[in-house]
C-alpha cells in the first residue's frame, strides 16, 4: 500500500459544524512568565529526534466535542505556543473526536508537531483501514510515530509478525514513509510489553510510570529493558488516570480500578510530575481539562529540578 493511497482526500477534508483552524486568539494574554517559554527537550531514544519533555495527551479535554465552555483546539494551540512539540492521540479516544480536534490544529501547524497516533487493530488490512481513517481526521498525510495500542495480558504476540499481522503493516507504513517510527503501548501488562519489545524491532514504548506499587513492574522490569535497547520511553498516567486521581483534592476513582490506578494518599501535582520526569524516560503525556491546567503543568516542567532517588523511594512508600 502506497503512501499516496492515504492522502488523496485529506487536503479537502472539512469538519461539519466546526470552524477549521480555530485558534486561541481570543484567550486572555499569557502571563509574563509563560511568554515564549522554552520547555526542556529530550532525545526520543535511538530515533535521534528531540521532543518536549511534556506531551499533550489526547484524552481528558482533547477528546471532548467543542462547546461554548471549551474548544479543545485552544488547548492544542496554546500547548504549541508554550513549547510542547509532542501530541498523543488515538482513534479510540471518543470515537475519533480527539483526532478530529487535533486535526483542526494540525491543518495549519503540522510542521511544529511530533505526531504520535495508534492503531487498536491487530491485522494487516484492519491496520491499514484504521490508519487511513486516522489520517483523514488528523488532516495530515503522515505520522511521526504509529503505535500498537493497548497490549493486553492475553496478547498473541506471534500473530503480529505474520503476513496478515499488525507488525507487518507497521513495517510497510514505515517503509512507505506514512510513519517515521513505530512503537507499542500498554498499561495492562508490563510483562507482555517487555516480551513484545524483545520479539520485535520497535522504536518506542508508551507505558504507565507513577509511584504506586501496582506500577512497580513497569519501573523495575520493563523500563531497564527499554533503556538497554535505547528505545524512546513515553510515560502516561502521571497523575494516575481518572482526571488526575492522585492529585490532591480530586476524588478517588476506585470503581475504575481496572483501568486507573488508586491510592489512599494524594499529593501535589508537582511531586508527581517531578517523579515521572526524573525516571530515565523521554517525555510524559499529560491530559488536561483546560488551558489553565495546561499552563500550570508547563510551568512545573519548565522550572522543575530532578527528584533524587531517596525522595522517589519515599514517595513510592507513601503512595504504595
Amino acid at each position: 500500500m502506497k503512501r499516496r493511497d492515504f492522502i488523496g482526500t485529506v487536503g479537502t477534508l472539512t469538519v461539519a459544524g466546526i470552524p477549521i483552524g480555530s485558534t486561541a486568539a481570543n484567550l486572555q494574554p499569557l502571563p509574563i512568565s509563560l511568554q515564549k517559554t522554552v520547555l526542556p527537550k529530550r532525545l526520543l531514544g535511538k530515533t535521534g529526534v528531540e521532543v518536549s519533555a511534556m506531551s499533550l495527551g489526547g484524552v481528558i479535554g482533547m477528546q471532548l466535542e467543542p462547546s461554548n465552555e471549551l474548544d479543545p483546539a485552544d488547548i492544542a494551540n496554546v500547548a504549541l505556543d508554550l513549547g510542547i512539540t509532542y501530541f498523543d492521540t488515538a482513534p479510540s479516544y471518543n470515537n475519533g473526536q480527539s483526532e478530529t480536534n487535533f486535526g483542526r490544529v494540525l491543518a495549519h501547524r503540522r510542521n511544529e508537531v511530533f505526531l504520535a497516533c495508534k492503531t487498536g487493530d491487530r491485522t494487516y488490512d484492519g491496520t491499514m483501514r484504521s490508519v487511513e481513517q486516522s489520517l483523514k481526521r488528523l488532516q495530515t498525510d503522515r505520522f511521526d510515530l504509529l503505535q500498537i495500542h493497548g497490549i493486553g495480558e492475553n496478547e498473541d504476540l506471534e500473530a503480529w509478525g505474520k503476513e496478515t499481522g499488525v507488525y507487518k503493516a507497521l513495517c510497510k507504513l514505515k517503509e512507505t514513509k506514512v510513519t517515521r517510527f513505530i512503537g507499542a503501548t500498554s498499561h495492562e501488562s508490563a510483562e507482555k510489553l517487555r516480551q513484545a519489545i524483545e520479539m520485535y524491532e520497535l522504536d518506542t514504548i508508551l507505558t504507565t510510570l507513577n509511584p504506586v506499587s501496582r506500577r512497580r513492574p513497569y519501573r523495575e522490569s520493563l523500563l531497564p529493558v527499554a533503556n538497554i535497547k535505547k528505545m524512546g520511553v513515553i510515560a502516561m498516567k502521571v497523575f494516575g488516570g481518572g482526571n488526575g486521581c492522585f492529585v490532591e483534592g480530586n476524588p478517588m476513582q476506585t470503581k475504575l480500578r481496572s483501568y486507573h490506578d488508586d491510592t489512599p494518599n494524594q499529593v501535589d501535582a508537582e511531586s508527581l510530575i517531578r517523579y515521572t520526569l526524573s525516571l530515565p524516560i523521554t517525555t510524559a503525556v499529560m491530559g488536561v481539562s483546560s488551558v489553565v491546567q495546561l499552563k500550570k503543568n508547563i510551568e512545573i516542567v519548565r522550572k522543575m529540578t530532578p527528584m533524587p532517588i531517596i525522595e522517589r523511594k519515599a514517595l513510592e512508600a507513601r503512595m504504595g
